[in-house]
């Protein structure tokens, strides 16, 4: 049996570890795909302490070095589902069964798709979720980004500097904020916004060539052809393993305050895959600390009690 299983080995999960393995606890990471979460696709981050200026790869590559460096047990599997027994809590993979004394549900969010014919057939053939990832291979071509947050803007303007032409479409008739970034992409020769509009088809056959986007008010469409597109309208959580456990809002969040505690004793959720205002590295890490310090609390609680 492990004291603590963590679900993810993004920053809040990798943070949760350090402080679980340091407490000399038995840990398990149970992480589907690669380490490091959605921040390994940030091209620069400027906004964690300690680090003037350091890629979302690298940040994630050191982490993972410095948790491997306190021994927890780390598996590839995707979590399937998790019980409570009581004091006992089970989790189940898609490789075998696994049992701990406590959980903390670290599994972030995915990327928001706009569900539409050809968006999955050309991932990776003209569709992308991440412009630092992939902007770099439509240098001096017309690319497309759909979006209207922040994130997005961010993304526009580093791809501006990459591509001939960058359209902006977004399907409000304007913003909902002012920032730096909007001002600096708007005064930018080579974007034009497509305002109050949507993308309602992607077509092409081995790779992207051209984008329908229909204008709300008018429902007129036109064909443009692009390169690439771009997708930034934002994430949803990953936590469909827990559902039937822990308590979630109607996006499916899990419910789970400053404490990270869930509605199930034993069960914590920590990162952007819980309910919160803020959704940030910093933040993220933060939640890894309080999870695992509570799980600890929790752990030391049940053995005092008996």
């Amino acid at each position: 049996m492990y004291d603590i299983i963590i679900v993810g080995a993004g920053p809040s999960g990798m943070t949760a570890a350090i402080y679980a393995c340091i407490a000399r606890k038995k840990v398990l990471i149970l992480e589907k795909s690669v380490y490091g979460g959605q921040i390994v696709n940030a091209h620069k981050i400027k906004n964690y302490p300690g680090f003037e200026e350091i890629s979302g790869y690298e940040f994630a590559n050191k982490l993972y070095s410095q948790v491997k460096n306190f021994n927890p047990e780390i598996k590839f599997e995707e979590v399937i589902e998790i019980k409570s027994n009581e004091d006992v809590k089970e989790v189940i993979t898609s490789k075998g069964n696994y049992i701990a004394k406590s959980v903390i549900i670290a599994t972030g969010s995915k990327n928001r798709k706009l569900n539409l014919k050809n968006e999955d057939e050309l991932l990776g053939k003209g569709v992308s979720y991440c412009a630092t990832c992939d902007g770099t291979f439509y240098k001096d071509k017309v690319v497309a980004i759909t979006g209207g947050g922040n994130s997005a803007i961010d993304d526009a303007l580093y791809l501006s500097d990459i591509v001939k032409k960058i359209y902006v479409i977004y399907r409000q008739k304007d913003f909902k904020f002012e920032s730096i970034n909007l001002d600096k992409l708007k005064a930018k020769n080579n974007v034009e916004f497509i305002l109050n509009s949507n993308i309602v088809d992607i077509k092409g056959n081995d790779k992207l060539e051209s984008i329908s986007v229909k204008e709300n008010d008018t429902n007129e469409e036109k064909d443009i052809k692009v390169d690439g597109l771009f997708i930034a309208i934002g994430h949803i959580p990953v936590s469909s393993m827990c559902k039937n456990i822990v308590e979630t809002d109607d996006s499916g969040y899990i419910i789970a305050m400053e404490n990270c505690k869930t509605n199930v004793e034993g069960i914590f959720a920590s990162g952007d895959v819980r309910v919160k205002d803020i959704r940030q590295l910093t933040t993220a890490c933060s939640d890894g600390t309080t999870a695992a310090l509570n799980a600890l609390k929790y752990i030391s609680k049940k053995v005092t009690n008996k």
